[in-house]
């Protein structure tokens, strides 16, 4: 069987599991690989044997945080960087990628517990991260905060969201930032809100109901930018807040795929792809010059 049946059969079967009423719980997204990267044998040949018979590689992410990854207009396919690298390592692999959509706090779980391969949206490593699971690091980003358009409360720093309404999405690192920022309120603490996505939390400042919204910066960046987003929100400055790495998650007893997939960004780095991958989304500040694994920070 030559490698391009078994990529035409893998994609087959998951184009009838989108069509099968109930197949998946949440959104689907199929990338068909291009011939522009070229297969490494010797790295498919290393991947767990289930993931080489299957052909296909499973990979979990929150798509509420463009431009990593997020739904485009259609509603249903997730597009983005992250989406796009995917592609590019499963081409490196020899496999297909399918990305699923699920909140961002359930998502060390669905990788510990096997269900899913891979997790790929925009988490940052962190040491307290890699006592659950291991990080293959592709990116580095800092916290920005958002605030509405005109900025009515006059938020220019994080010092300055004392005694303001703070709209967070839950499990994401901006949740530990602002609580250690809480000593230097001195009686007036900053009131934190938690949020299920991305989406939801924006939508508390643009309703007035926060002042304030901790996001990444290439998601903030991006969000005042866009003509459809930015006459509701600004940055309420250029600083960034304790950047650090963005990690493809991988479980910690799965070395066989850590090792592969690292090696397979590697190569992306190495020949350029990783690069034109994040020119093409604007946010090439971010790209690293080595991968690393586990090379977190304490948050």
């Amino acid at each position: 069987m030559t490698r391009l049946s078994r990529h035409a059969r893998t994609l087959a079967a998951a184009a009838v599991c989108l069509l099968a009423a109930g197949c998946a719980q949440h959104p689907v997204h199929v990338r068909r690989p291009a011939p522009v990267i070229g297969e490494d044998t010797a790295l498919h040949n290393r991947l767990p044997t289930a993931i080489r018979q299957g052909g296909v590689l499973r990979v979990a992410t929150d798509a509420s945080y463009a431009p990593a990854s997020s739904f485009a207009s259609d509603g249903h396919t997730i597009v983005g960087f992250e989406p796009d690298l995917g592609q590019a390592l499963g081409q490196v692999l020899g496999v297909a990628v399918v990305f699923t959509n699920h909140s961002f706090d359930s998502l060390p779980g669905l990788v510990t517990s096997h269900s899913v391969d891979l997790v790929m949206s925009a988490v940052t490593d962190t040491r307290e991260r890699e006592k659950e699971v291991d990080f293959i690091d592709y990116f580095v980003a800092g916290t920005s905060i958002v605030v509405q358009r005109g900025n009515p409360k006059g938020i220019g720093e994080l010092s300055a969201l004392c005694g303001h309404v703070v709209a967070l999405e839950r499990g994401t690192v901006q949740v530990g930032l602002v609580a250690r920022s809480q000593h230097n309120c001195l009686g007036r603490p900053i009131i934190t809100r938690l949020y299920d996505n991305n989406t939801d939390a924006l939508v508390q400042v643009r309703t007035g109901r926060a002042d304030a919204q901790l996001s990444d910066y290439p998601s903030a960046a991006a969000l005042v930018n866009d003509a459809r987003t930015g006459a509701y929100y600004q940055l309420a400055s250029t600083a960034q807040y304790e950047p650090g790495p963005y990690g493809i998650a991988v479980a910690k007893d799965n070395q066989a795929l850590r090792g592969a997939v690292a090696d397979a960004l590697r190569s992306l780095v190495s020949s350029g792809q990783y690069r034109q991958i994040l020119r093409r989304w604007g946010v090439e500040a971010g790209a690293i010059s080595r991968v690393s694994l586990n090379a977190g920070r304490r948050a």
